[in-house]
């Protein structure tokens, strides 16, 4: 009987698939969570809005997704939605670039503009997209976002920028550059006609973006996690010769050193922008 039993107990291993098994799952129907690699369906993943349910990890969504997540069902109206960058520098290989990224994406360049509700409260909204161009700031990026911020103010309602960049577009130079001081100016004639600029910084916000109109609105949240900074860790590293905290330039360093408002979780934005939006309805807040 001991002999029997002995050898009755097998260890249990866990099947690892093979190449073949791997090749056969259908592309997109499971996603791996970047924060605890556990692996969830696209369903799912879609469900929670890309935040995962174990961890809370706040993984990159599209800027049509999100405007989505938020807007009332068919209130959104888009602006100038064919604007594109002509390679104004004729930069090497950038127009392939260019052409690739709306092939994978759906959109002209890095970011979506317009108008819409949200929770009935009328609202101008621009949303960077880091899937294309890593949402860098060219000519039509600044040009886009500048007159979003003219036609808020022309209709006298309030707008939401959801940043996502890395910098500048270095393939259009110092037209890249430029669009700083021009989305900063737009800023500057929209908070002199009393308008609201609501930002929400999301992973990451960096470089010309978060050094121009992503700093200056009336309201700052930012995303769980999300990078938000300039420079990156190790430039400035190099540079103060100083070893930095392993939380810099997350949103949590951010709010803890004054830098935003507050850190909103995916699941709660929709809520946090109608208070805001309620408080500055004209009259104060609707019961």
């Amino acid at each position: 009987m001991q002999m029997k039993s002995l050898f009755s107990k097998k260890k249990k291993y866990a099947a690892i698939p093979s190449e073949k098994a791997k090749q056969d799952i259908p592309e997109g129907l499971v996603e791996k969570c970047q924060g605890c690699s556990k692996i969830f369906y696209e369903k799912e993943w879609k469900k929670h809005l890309h935040v995962c349910p174990e961890c809370g990890h706040h993984h990159r969504i599209g800027a049509y997704q999100r405007i989505e997540s938020l807007m009332d069902i068919d209130t959104f109206e888009e602006w100038d939605r064919d604007l594109e960058s002509n390679n104004p520098l004729q930069f090497p290989n950038y127009q392939e670039k260019l052409e690739k990224d709306q092939e994978k994406t759906g959109l002209k360049d890095a970011v979506v503009t317009g108008k819409g509700k949200i929770n009935n409260f009328e609202t101008a909204i621009v949303v960077m997209d880091a899937r294309f161009r890593m949402a860098s700031m060219g000519s039509v990026v600044g040009e886009k976002i500048a007159r979003a911020i003219e036609r808020a103010k022309e209709q006298k309602i309030p707008i939401i920028i959801f940043t996502a960049s890395g910098g500048a577009r270095m393939q259009e130079g110092m037209i890249s550059l430029m669009q700083m001081a021009k989305t900063s100016m737009a800023v500057q004639r929209f908070n002199q006609s009393g308008g609201c600029m609501v930002v929400v910084m999301t992973n990451p916000t960096t470089g010309g973006v978060s050094a121009s109109f992503a700093s200056i609105g009336d309201y700052h949240f930012a995303e769980p996690g999300a990078l938000i900074g300039f420079a990156g860790r190790r430039i400035i590293e190099q540079t103060i010769r100083e070893k930095l905290p392993e939380d810099f330039q997350t949103a949590e360093f951010q709010l803890e050193h004054g830098q935003i408002d507050k850190v909103v979780a995916r699941e709660e934005m929709k809520r946090m922008l109608t208070t805001v939006l309620d408080l500055h309805q004209s009259g104060g807040i609707q019961n």
